[in-house]
């Protein structure tokens, strides 16, 4: 498949609005006010930045530029109408920036709407239980063999074309659809519950998925999150996991122009984020066991975490992208069900490498 390379930033604003076309009562009708989370990715032409390297920074001041009309405002005075949804509209409108894909509104921890290119509005709502499990099948001696306990977080995904309309599903919908599992997952065993027998993150996300398309025609994805740094993702045919890294690295950037402080030695906290791709093992529940995957990753994790990132040999330069490349060139045929890589320099704001059958449409 063709590799695909994405940026991707994130930037806040302080305001303030109400939102006349909820029902009277809707606690949205009343004046009130958010600390939003702007977000946008997007495929960028080549030299489209100042300089190579430079993509993310000069991606997040476009976009921070076009926020800032919005910070510490009435956004009524704005936009007539300001959901999620509209604001998402109005940046994509305001942005002066080629081969945008995605726009998000994250208006409060746990909720959100990412507007695609195609009038599409990807509405999200995030939940959590806490609930204990035991993986049955695993073989003997494996960790998650022994009765434990997670904090689960669920986030329900809704896509609908909004075919001009200022809103897509309600969060308060999807908070009314969720409610009852929450009394049923809540401080429970999963293993006791009938249909999880087997209770991985995969078995999990497909069995959300049964009890709740039937409700919510809209539904795109169940992404469990069974531990902070892996998790599931499932749209009713395809499972996707994730498993994060984190390392503590320095680089510079040497295509920088003379002057600029990112072509001296600096560094990051660097958060690396894989996705898997693979047919569900219906002995074992999963697709790829979490486990391996680190086990897997651990060679190529001791060569980054604590270094210089530019003396690696191969690495070419410091920048995101070419970070991007060289984990895939010495990692991704150790793991053929590899299909994407998000590097995050900053919280939010890094890049996204896809070369999957499976479109990179979730939310970074």
């Amino acid at each position: 498949m063709r590799e695909r390379l994405f940026y991707t930033v994130s930037c806040p604003f302080e305001a303030a609005r109400h939102v006349s076309i909820l029902p009277y009562g809707h606690r949205a009708r009343n004046m009130h006010g958010h600390s939003f989370q702007s977000r946008i990715r997007a495929e960028l032409p080549t030299e489209w930045a100042l300089f190579a390297g430079g993509e993310t920074s000069d991606l997040k001041a476009a976009l921070a530029e076009a926020v800032a009309t919005l910070d510490y405002q009435l956004l009524n005075e704005h936009i007539s109408i300001p959901t999620d949804e509209n604001l998402a509209k109005w940046l994509r409108a305001k942005l002066a920036v080629p081969g945008v894909e995605l726009v998000g509104i994250q208006s409060t921890l746990n909720q959100g709407a990412d507007l695609d290119g195609f009038g599409h509005a990807h509405v999200w709502r995030r939940f959590r239980f806490e609930a204990a499990h035991q993986l049955p099948n695993v073989p003997e001696g494996h960790q998650c063999g022994r009765m434990h306990g997670h904090g689960f977080e669920v986030i329900l995904h809704a896509d609908q074309d909004l075919h001009g309309n200022d809103m897509g599903v309600d969060y308060d919908k999807l908070g009314d659809i969720w409610a009852p599992l929450q009394v049923e997952l809540n401080l429970s065993c999963l293993n006791d519950i009938p249909g999880l027998e087997n209770p991985t993150s995969e078995m999990l996300a497909s069995w959300l998925w049964r009890r709740i398309k039937p409700m919510l025609q809209e539904l795109s994805w169940i992404t469990v999150y069974e531990t902070v740094t892996a998790g599931c993702h499932f749209d009713g045919n395809h499972y996707r996991i994730w498993k994060e890294f984190r390392f503590e690295s320095a680089c510079r950037l040497v295509r920088t122009p003379v002057g600029d402080p990112r072509r001296k030695l600096h560094g990051h906290s660097y958060l690396c984020r894989l996705h898997l791709t693979s047919p569900l093992d219906k002995v074992l529940g999963w697709t790829v066991d979490y486990g391996d995957v680190k086990e897997v990753f651990k060679p190529v994790y001791k060569e980054l975490d604590h270094y210089f990132l530019n003396d690696l040999p191969g690495m070419l330069d410091g920048d995101v992208a070419n970070i991007l490349r060289w984990i895939k060139t010495r990692f991704a045929h150790h793991l053929p069900q590899l299909d994407r890589i998000d590097l995050f320099e900053t919280p939010s704001c890094g890049a996204i490498l896809s070369w999957g059958k499976q479109p990179p449409a979730l939310p970074s």
